[in-house]
């Protein structure tokens, strides 16, 4: 692509006209010095602020779901930990740490297919209590469920609501059969109308091709995300993705960059598998990213808030 080509692909964005998906896998594929120069560009001119969060998991193993990419199925014999939803106590500590690195969002992340509605009323508490502090954003991810938990969520002060679509309509049977694409929509649809804002994105390396992540970031734009967290697979033994290789740095920068073209305002965030890339993927922040999960992940380690926040505002310093 060039400089010229780039030059009108900015134009129309500041003019308030989407990019088709063509137009952004075309420019992904530019030199990548190219890429994220104006990539960079876009980002500072649509969403130059940054939000970090971190994630709890509140509830490990033993689910009933397929999915091909995770330690935590039933259906893969892995080194993942079991447990029941955890109690107040250690969700308090949690919640806390997130306050003391004055993170934007928190969020209690929970395996299985739907929390029971026993369990739901176990986390309302919790999330009311949280919520009067007026510190930290709650987010939480507890599988597909309804309108009328979706409510009760609303009513604690849960903010977000974390429903990835993990990847294009067309590959998706490919990564899970035990649940559908639509059931998917169905659960983002209803969490959206019941008030609260969506966290959606999805896994990049599960062996799906370019045109399944335009897909994917095109069907989020139509859902109108605001929060598209981007994951890296960590290719864990026992599942049936084990043996995958895990994206590349230039993968990375480079869907990163398709996302924030077709995306411009969105906060694409740094997720899953960013400790395989170098400096846990910190250079994406320069390149796309304007968001990240700091801290440790559901089954993987990940970044450092601290680390984080120190080359966020180097990246500040230095537009």
């Amino acid at each position: 692509m060039s400089l010229c080509d780039f030059r009108y692909l900015e134009k129309k964005l500041a003019d308030g006209e989407p990019l088709s998906g063509e137009e952004a896998l075309g420019a992904a594929g530019a030199p990548l010095d190219e890429l994220t120069d104006v990539v960079f560009r876009v980002q500072n001119m649509f969403a130059p602020e940054y939000e970090l969060c971190a994630i709890v998991n509140g509830k490990s193993g033993r689910c009933s779901e397929d999915c091909r990419y995770c330690a935590q199925s039933s259906f893969y014999k892995t080194a993942s930990e079991y447990y029941p939803l955890k109690d107040g106590e250690f969700l308090d500590e949690a919640f806390s740490s997130a306050c003391r690195q004055r993170l934007d969002y928190f969020s209690v992340v929970t395996s299985g297919r739907a929390l029971s509605a026993g369990e739901i009323r176990r986390l309302v508490p919790l999330y009311k209590k949280w919520s009067e502090t007026g510190t930290v954003g709650l987010c939480c991810s507890h599988g597909l469920l309804r309108s009328e938990e979706f409510g009760l969520l609303v009513e604690a002060g849960v903010k977000r609501y974390h429903c990835n679509l993990e990847t294009s309509r067309r590959y998706f049977p490919f990564v899970c059969t035990t649940h559908s694409y639509d059931e998917k929509i169905r659960s983002i649809r209803e969490a959206q109308a019941s008030g609260l804002e969506v966290c959606s994105g999805g896994i990049i390396g599960m062996g799906e091709t370019w045109q399944d992540r335009v897909e994917m970031a095109l069907e989020l734009r139509a859902l109108k995300i605001r929060s598209i967290p981007l994951n890296f697979l960590s290719p864990i033994p026992g599942t049936a993705f084990g043996s995958l290789p895990a994206p590349s740095a230039e993968t990375a920068c480079r869907v990163f960059a398709l996302f924030r073209l077709l995306l411009p305002t969105a906060f694409l965030r740094l997720a899953g598998g960013r400790t395989a890339l170098p400096e846990a993927g910190k250079f994406l922040l320069k390149a796309g990213a304007n968001a990240a999960i700091t801290g440790n992940l559901l089954t993987t380690s990940g970044g450092c808030a601290a680390d984080d926040r120190a080359f966020i505002a180097e990246i500040r310093g230095s537009v």
